[in-house]
């Protein structure tokens, strides 16, 4: 199976399956990085929801299980980040996805019901602005002049009037739903205020939503996760932005130094404390941290940089001593 494309199916309304036995946990047996097989006898489900942006990255974990052994089923879901965090916080799921940190109001939805969490960073990834590729004329766009489009009660409605050197251009806008992480994100690093936003624009909780609208459209632009660009090269055209320091385009370099500014992001996973004491929890976990560069790569994300990666490491090191303690 082509993992690029099974991912994008991903991205769909309902929650997609996809089935893997994990590895022992340290506790005994294997270690979750390692290959494992039917011996191991792991046998569960691993429930995980939330942001469609990182709904690739989870699939993509639970494939490259499935390529080694057989046995616990992941189910991964894509409610948004902020409805993952819904469910998880209602004790309905083991795992969520994010595109953003968890918000307070998020952390007190969860102590109010008693769940504990853990945060990891696992990827990184460039929110990518982008147009058709019958738009030959933008190439790169300031910060400010996407806030000019993007701000609550913007009327910019055609591209002459991002830029008078733009032509008579109708502009048609697609991005993020509002429960989404990136929808979130992009409206703090563009708007100044998370949530700020102009509200007649098309919005879709699932980026090939967004894929199809720009694509369609000579004026067209949209924003989401650099991997769903990655995706669509040959449909769409992605810009340049300016964010103080010149026109910068996401690429694996730009976001790991973090000179694509301000769109460079990270994006994380939460397991829940008591589903960790389930074994294949656990050892989903664990791969997933173990393996994270080659699940970013398998999923077209950006992987951790060294530094983020050796805290990764040592996050994990802590929580199976506190485990095992």
């Amino acid at each position: 199976m082509n993992i690029s494309t099974s991912l994008r199916r991903a991205k769909a309304p309902l929650a997609l399956t996809a089935a893997a036995l994990l590895a022992a946990s340290a506790c005994g047996g294997a270690e979750a990085g390692s290959s494992g097989g039917d011996g191991d006898k792991l046998a569960g489900t691993v429930k995980v929801d939330g942001s469609s942006t990182v709904a690739p990255l989870s699939t993509a974990a639970a494939q490259l299980f499935q390529d080694k052994n057989s046995g616990v089923k992941v189910t991964v879901g894509t409610s948004g980040t902020g409805g993952g965090f819904e469910k998880f916080c209602a004790g309905e799921t083991d795992i969520s996805n994010a595109s953003r940190p968890i918000k307070d109001e998020e952390k007190a939805a969860c102590e109010k019901k008693g769940i504990k969490f853990e945060e990891f960073t696992v990827a990184n990834d460039g929110l990518s602005v982008v147009v058709s590729k019958d738009n030959d004329f933008a190439e790169c766009l300031t910060v400010e002049q996407l806030k000019k489009v993007w701000e609550p009660g913007s009327k910019v409605n055609n591209w002459n009037q991002i830029d008078p050197k733009f032509p008579d251009v109708k502009l048609e806008l697609f991005g993020a739903g509002t429960d989404s992480g990136t929808f979130d994100y992009f409206t703090d690093a563009i708007n100044g205020e998370e949530g700020a936003s102009r509200t007649d624009y098309n919005p879709s909780e699932d980026d090939n939503v967004t894929v199809q609208g720009v694509s369609g459209s000579k004026g067209g632009m949209g924003y989401f996760g650099l991997s769903y660009y990655k995706e669509n090269k040959d449909k769409l055209k992605v810009l340049k932005i300016d964010g103080g320091s010149g026109c910068v385009e996401p690429t694996q370099t730009t976001v790991q130094d973090s000179s694509y500014k301000p769109l460079a992001r990270p994006l994380f996973i939460y397991p829940k404390a008591s589903s960790l004491e389930k074994k294949e929890v656990e050892a989903f976990v664990e791969y997933y941290v173990e393996n994270s560069a080659e699940i970013a790569e398998k999923a077209q994300f950006v992987p951790l940089n060294p530094t983020q990666d050796e805290e990764l490491k040592k996050a994990l090191e802590q929580l199976k001593a506190a485990h095992n303690s």
